[in-house]
């Protein structure tokens, strides 16, 4: 099938919804990270500070990434979904209306992470929405909703240049109502379904993570989408602290890349749907690595290119992993996605958390880079070892 009638083989309007949803949703999970500049300047934070700032949205929606998980498996992914935007809501209007010190900005970004949760319920949208042979191309356009992190990166500077950062939440605020009403039209209400237990639940997630299949792609799925939002939530700082760029221009390099990546992954999904995903993560994860450790070369130029390589092929491989889920955990996808996206989340998490503490100790990013660069050849190393038994990882991921 070409594209157009894979688009026709499933309910488009489903995929456009859950794409929708995730887009506005990274726009709020990475709001901190867009506006990381103007945040430090006005509260007078430190490396350190404003790094947990950028990382706590991305731990907090690894964490409910595993409770979305749960909704959109046994209680149904349109009800989960529109919960979450609720909650997006009403964190959004106490950013508008409080948040005065960093004690509170902390808790603020903390809550912000249950927008990164969207992640868990748009998946299973578009995927129940088609069938099995449209899978990676699917999941890859809908989780092509990462685009939202383009869009804040270039939107929240310009925004908090004209007004008050509290005034941008209610900016925010209102987009996400205007998305909670376009979500509703466009997703049909789904057949009801029983629920099941939260015990049975856990039962099932501790069973998924023990397959070694499973926590060989969280793994990956750490490195590549890890790598991705945790790039994009410290480029601004990166490109201001190195290459004396304001916070608008910082903001626009930072948005180019990170579109880059976004509109890459469905390909990833496509190209591993026809060539295999393992094969086709051979490829990209030295590429991940090397274009990693150069991100800060002497030139601007140089370095922006080499950002966009990074961020393009970790896009890339984005698609590539969720293309390996849908074919290994078909039944329990949404549970699957929960999984292997709090790993992602994680790995968000992580990476900036380390980069801003390892700068405010040596005053350099290179450190906390190349530490990257390490685990995406140790990552490299396994998929090597996992195409020499690619049937062994397929038959053990679905006993």
């Amino acid at each position: 099938m070409n594209l157009i009638e894979v688009l026709r083989s499933g309910h488009w309007p489903s995929l456009a919804g859950a794409w929708l949803h995730l887009t506005v949703s990274f726009m709020v999970w990475l709001l901190i990270g867009a506006m990381s500049i103007p945040l430090a300047g006005e509260l007078g934070l430190s490396e350190t500070e404003i790094a947990w700032l950028v990382g706590l949205p991305l731990f907090g929606g690894a964490v409910l990434r595993m409770i979305a998980g749960w909704g959109a498996d046994w209680i149904g992914a349109r009800p989960t979904a529109l919960g979450l935007l609720l909650m997006e809501f009403a964190v959004l209007a106490w950013g508008w209306f409080g948040v005065t010190s960093y004690g509170e900005a902390l808790a603020f970004a903390g809550c912000l992470g249950v927008a990164g949760a969207s992640f868990a319920v748009s998946l299973p949208i578009a995927g129940r929405a088609y069938p099995p042979a449209a899978q990676g191309f699917v999941l890859g356009l809908a989780a092509s909703g990462n685009v939202g992190t383009v869009l804040i990166l270039f939107l929240a500077p310009r925004w908090a240049a004209r007004m008050d950062w509290h005034q941008v939440c209610g900016l925010m605020a209102g987009i996400v109502a205007v998305t909670f009403v376009l979500f509703v039209l466009l997703v049909p209400r789904p057949e009801p379904r029983l629920v099941h237990h939260s015990v049975e639940w856990w039962h099932n997630v501790a069973g998924l993570i023990r397959r070694r299949a499973a926590y060989w792609l969280c793994f990956l799925y750490a490195v590549t989408f890890g790598g991705f939002v945790g790039l994009c939530s410290v480029l601004p700082l990166l490109l201001h602290d190195v290459y004396r760029l304001d916070a608008i221009q910082a903001g626009g390099l930072a948005a180019l890349c990170g579109l880059l990546g976004s509109l890459i992954r469905p390909l990833g999904g496509y190209v591993a749907d026809r060539q295999g995903g393992l094969r086709t993560l051979h490829y990209v994860l030295p590429v991940i690595a090397g274009a990693v450790v150069a991100v800060t070369s002497p030139s601007l130029q140089m370095a922006v290119a080499m950002m966009a390589i990074a961020t393009g092929a970790m896009g890339f491989g984005n698609g590539v992993v969720f293309q390996l889920v849908a074919e290994w955990f078909p039944k329990d996808i949404g549970l699957a996605s929960g999984v292997v996206g709090a790993a992602g989340g994680l790995g968000g998490f992580a990476w900036p958390l380390v980069i801003g503490t390892v700068k405010g100790l040596t005053g350099s990013y290179e450190p906390g880079l190349w530490l990257f660069a390490g685990f995406g050849v140790c990552a490299w190393g396994t998929v090597i070892v996992a195409l020499r038994g690619a049937h062994a990882w397929k038959d053990e991921s679905s006993s």
